[in-house]
Formats: structure tokens, sequence, C-alpha cells
């Protein structure tokens, strides 16, 4: 248990560390020194966090009081962060409107990247300022909560997440939470990128057949070997590769077969998956005509004649994995 003492007494290291009271309640001390109450529970399966504010500003006592009252509401069934937000007006602190703009945003974005953007901040962000009001937080606190990313060597997430930071306080400032952005003008205090390299490639044609000589005498699975060369013949995003389905190939036997990747499968904003305008058309060459022709050998006789076009093709995954439904896995081709 937690003492008043020890809250006081407790020192920045190196890395943020927490002092545990009970119930879930703990004290996190950040590197830069701040001391929040938090708490952590179970909500579906998965290990939430809850910020009740900082020391000094709430006490242990009051800490203690706000996390009886959390176990309460999980008793009933209630999330309590959904309270905690609906209470932003109150407390203003930076992880709440992060996370009111994160959830006003998110029906923009995909839901690969929303879930990217709140682990960052969650990972990263939240621990260092998290509790910190919003009108509080100046450039140097900032600074420090990137450094932590650019000491793991990720400069590039050290990048965006400064970005994030700034959308936030663009959306607090919109609302009147906050009066100017510390993360607008802190770039030249960040390290620079690493240089660009080069990517490993093959540039010789003569090298490039040779590399699909020896796939094609590979002893491996064949929808992934056929799935290999049609990547060669199409130069698609892997992820429309492996979903890549029979009854997206048109007019395989006529003049001008194509594949119809939906939008819906393509790296997109979320509204423009929804548009069919945006699908990706690849028209097919003779040699992946001839491909696909070979693996619709590979289907099942009671899959013919299903194709909604009425032709004698099958229907589902054209490269499946372990089962009919089941695609390649995704470092199928990277690893054949």
């Amino acid at each position: 248990m937690l003492t008043n003492a020890a809250v006081r007494s407790a020192r920045p290291k190196a890395a943020g560390y927490k002092l545990p009271d009970g119930g879930g309640l703990h004290l996190f001390v950040a590197p830069n020194g701040r001391r929040s109450f938090r708490m952590r529970f179970p909500w579906q399966g998965k290990e939430q966090l809850l910020t009740f504010g900082m020391w000094p500003e709430v006490s242990l006592d009051e800490a203690r009081g706000r996390r009886d009252a959390a176990r309460a509401q999980l008793a009933r069934g209630e999330d309590p962060r959904a309270a905690q937000v609906c209470a932003i007006s109150q407390t203003h602190d930076f992880e709440h409107v992060a996370r009111q703009w994160h959830a006003l945003t998110r029906p923009r974005w995909t839901e690969v990247h929303a879930v990217d953007v709140l682990a960052s901040l969650e990972r990263d962000i939240f621990p260092a300022i998290g509790a910190a009001a919003i009108r509080e937080i100046t450039p140097p606190m900032v600074v420090q909560a990137l450094r932590a990313i650019e000491r793991r060597g990720r400069l590039e997430t050290a990048r965006r997440v400064r970005q994030r930071i700034s959308l936030v306080f663009e959306y607090a400032i919109a609302e009147g939470l906050a009066d100017s952005d510390p993360a607008e003008r802190i770039g030249s205090a960040m390290l620079p990128p690493a240089p660009a390299r080069r990517q490993p490639a093959i540039v010789e044609i003569g090298e490039a057949r040779a590399l699909l000589a020896a796939v094609d005498a590979l002893d491996a699975a064949r929808p992934v070997k056929l799935a290999s060369r049609f990547l060669a013949l199409t130069a698609v995003r892997l992820a429309a590769l492996r979903g890549a389905r029979w009854e997206e190939i048109g007019d395989l036997d006529g003049d001008n077969p194509t594949w119809r990747v939906p939008a819906a499968r393509m790296k997109l904003a979320a509204a423009k998956k929804l548009d069919a305008a945006n699908d990706h058309l690849v028209p097919l060459s003779a040699q992946a005509v001839q491909l696909l022709r070979a693996a619709s050998l590979n289907m099942h006789r009671h899959d013919a004649n299903m194709h909604p076009a009425g032709v004698n093709m099958p229907t589902g995954l054209i490269f499946p994995g372990d089962g009919p439904d089941t695609p390649i896995g995704e470092g199928a081709i990277g690893a054949l």
C-alpha cells in the first residue's frame, strides 16, 4: 500500500515506473519527475488504463476514492473511462483530450490505422504527459516524451507521433481547451531521420528469370508458388494478392481479361474504400491468364460452374492457404 510519504519521496528514473497501491491503483513516476495516479483494469478481455490526475493536484485519498468509484462502475458492467471522457470539461488533461480527438477522427481512418494511432499514444505519450493539464504542457515536455522514442532508434515513429500530438492540440485549440500547440515548432530539437538507403533488389533480367525458375523448382505448396508468380506478373500489393477471389476476375477467355480489386481491400482512406469507383483494375497479360487457368485446376470439381458470371470458373480465394476460405500466410511468399 502507498503512503503519502512514499508519494512525496518518489524520484524519477531513466525509465518510468509504477508504485502499486491496491485494487489496480498505482502511482506512475515519469522520467521527467511528474507523478500521476492511474488504475489498470480488465475490460472486454483486455487490460485498460485509467488516469485519475497528477499529484499533488490529486491526493492519494482522492485517487483511492476515484478507484473505488471506478470499481463500482465495473461491477455494474460500465466502462469507467466513458464517464471520465464525459467529464472532460472538468479535467482537460492531455489523455482525455487525445482520446476525444481520436474518437472524433476515427471514422475517417481504417481500423488498422485507428488502432496504430491510439497504441502509439498509449505506449509512448500518455505515460509521460497524459495526466498533465493540456494548457500546462510545454515544448520541453513534448520533446522529452519524444526523446524516449528516439532512444529506441525509432526516428520515423517519433516524427509521426509528434504530428499526432500536434493534431490533438489543433483539436484542443478549436474546442477552446488550449491556446497554442507546443509540438508545432520543435522539429529542430529532434534527431534527423536516418538517411534513405537502397532496398535489396534484382535489377538484371537474367537474375530475375533465374529467381522465377528457382521458385518453380522448389518443393513447396502449389498455391504459394502460383501466388508468387502472379505477384511478379501484376505488381500489386501483397494484401490485394492474398485476398484475390475468382469473382473478381473478368473476361478471362475474352479480349480484355481484367482483375478488379475491390476498393475495400486497397490501401485507401476509409471513405474511399466504400466507393466502388475506387476499385483497382489490373489488366491481365497472357501469362497471367495462363497462370489463373493452372490455378483453377487445383479447385474441387464441385466448385465449377458457380461463378456469378455463369462461366466455367470456381469461386472463392484464388490462392487458398490451409483451407478454402483461408488466404496464404502474410510471410509465405517471402519465405519462399
